[in-house]
């Protein structure tokens, strides 16, 4: 599992957090990033981190204020809205190794635009 204790400040969402790397944005508040996935898996992929350093989803949802925890909640409708998902969408947070889970900042994927398929095949 993700080290929840040590910040890994080098990693990629880091960087596009310090515009060190450069994003496409598609929202931002005080508390949220949304940007463009540069690997879309669907026609629309956002993702969506919080400013603040958060390794992954346990450590978000233990150590983060109700402020920080609701704009991202939040967040995921407006851009829903905002990209005309009327149809559905997915989100999708991966934790840890066995999660999946490949930059160690708290993110939550946005994707859309066409009939997904199964979460996980047989």
């Amino acid at each position: 599992m993700i080290d929840i204790k040590n910040y890994n400040k080098d990693n990629v969402f880091g960087k596009i957090l310090r515009k060190e790397i450069p994003s496409d944005p598609v929202y931002e508040t005080e508390e949220v990033y949304a940007f463009k996935d540069i690997n879309p898996q669907a026609p629309i992929h956002v993702v969506i981190i919080p400013k603040k350093e958060y390794c992954s989803f346990d450590d978000f949802s233990r150590s983060s204020g109700e402020k920080t925890i609701l704009a991202m909640i939040r967040s995921i409708a407006i851009i829903a809205d905002e990209l005309k998902l009327k149809k559905g969408y997915r989100i999708i947070s991966n934790i840890g190794d066995f999660g999946g889970q490949e930059v160690p900042h708290f993110h939550i994927h946005i994707l859309g635009g066409k009939r997904l398929g199964r979460i996980i095949a047989p």
